[in-house]
């Protein structure tokens, strides 16, 4: 126990409620300016700390049906992105999805809370008190059981320095990923101009004619492993802007890598594209790794003969292949596209020497997104060693 620090169970400090919704919900959204903010997940933005606004509001009428939260409170989604922290910058109300944190007694330091809840070790606390050790999802009187850290505010703030210093840090090197992302994507269409116009008039293949291969993923849940092996599993919530993320990677088992791998073995320079949910991310597998297709995933390898993988991989993530997976997708509710509707694709095919240049730059622009990549590894690393020295 450090010097000076309590250590007492959230629910005897703060406050917290499970939130609420008035049934049927579709009778209580309104479109009046005056009606009360409906706190969604997705009205949370990916990287921030706080939810701002929201799409959706609900008549007053609703309300004591639901639970009214107000500026300041903290919310923990105990469903979907499990456990996930934020902090409120407006007034409004949460359904059965959110818990509230009232800390009326400001024993902490608002930004120090949310890394404390944002913790690697708040989540295996919850895994702790969870029956069996697995949560599928959180309820208000798990999160009043977990054991908390509590510094004086002096020191609260201190450790908030510093753990801003290293996410500061970790968000200049994601705006300079970004920016290099961005270039690419100036680069394609500075070359190659808009598909959807199309101002150099290339000629159009189907997606099937230029791949020597195009292959759905398993219709099955991979048997994953809660350890790191050599065998990571592919899905749509690795598919971030064109890049792999790291952070959500599932790993399998070898017998079950080779199950997933039996229509086609991914190899480096594969493209892997999302088909379901959010569509229409995609990216080249790296060397070094065996790759499986996870859930709602599809597999391209081009046809080097006619196209290059980075020509087609900037392709499929253009507005002019959104407007076709638009097309085929407008009956069903849920976005979902069908292979063999992806085969039917019009892709442009410029000539093979320009796609070549092309590659030579984008090739050169990945060198520096590897850099910064393992820049920002580094800096994690950190950042998790500082966290689980304070929260540990």
């Amino acid at each position: 126990m450090k010097r000076n620090w309590e250590y007492k169970k959230l629910g005897d400090v703060c406050t917290i409620e499970r939130g609420g919704s008035p049934r049927p919900i579709e009778k209580f959204i309104t479109d009046d300016p005056n009606g009360l903010n409906w706190i969604k997940i997705g009205d949370a933005v990916e990287g921030s700390k706080y939810i701002t606004s929201t799409k959706e509001k609900i008549k007053p009428e609703g309300l004591k049906k639901t639970r009214l939260v107000h500026k300041g409170d903290f919310i923990l989604s105990n469903s979907m992105s499990f456990g996930r922290p934020y902090i409120l910058d407006i007034d409004g109300c949460i359904h059965d999805g959110w818990l509230v944190i009232h800390d009326e007694n400001k024993v902490f330091d608002k930004i120090y809370l949310y890394y404390l809840l944002s913790s690697p070790n708040m989540y295996s606390e919850f895994k702790r008190l969870a029956v069996g050790g697995v949560v599928n999802n959180l309820n208000s009187q798990l999160v009043r059981n977990v054991s908390v850290a509590i510094p004086p505010l002096e020191e609260q703030s201190r450790i908030v320095a510093e753990l801003d210093l290293l996410t500061g840090i970790i968000d200049k090197q994601n705006a300079q990923f970004k920016e290099l992302d961005n270039l690419a994507q100036a680069i394609f269409y500075d070359m190659f101009g808009d598909p959807i116009e199309n101002p150099k008039g290339w000629a159009f293949e189907k997606l099937e004619n230029v791949c020597s291969n195009i292959v759905d993923c398993p219709h099955s849940t991979p048997k994953k492993v809660d350890y790191k092996t050599e065998y990571p599993c592919i899905r749509t919530s690795e598919l971030k802007g064109g890049s792999i993320s790291w952070t959500s990677m599932q790993y399998l088992e070898k017998e079950e890598y080779e199950i997933r791998i039996a229509r086609l073995k991914p190899v480096a320079g594969d493209i892997v594209f999302g088909r379901e949910g959010t569509i229409g991310d995609a990216v080249i597998l790296p060397e070094g790794y065996n790759f499986s297709l996870g859930q709602r995933t599809m597999l391209l390898r081009a046809n080097s003969a006619l196209m290059l993988n980075h020509f087609l991989h900037r392709t499929l993530m253009s507005e002019w292949v959104k407007r076709q997976i638009d097309a085929v997708n407008v009956s069903s509710t849920v976005a979902h596209l069908n292979i063999k509707d992806f085969r039917q694709f019009n892709i442009p095919l410029p000539p093979l020497a320009l796609q070549q240049s092309f590659a030579e730059k984008i090739q050169s622009i990945e060198k520096q997104k590897e850099t910064i990549r393992a820049s920002i590894a580094d800096t994690q690393k950190l950042l998790d060693y500082t966290m689980d020295k304070y929260f540990g």
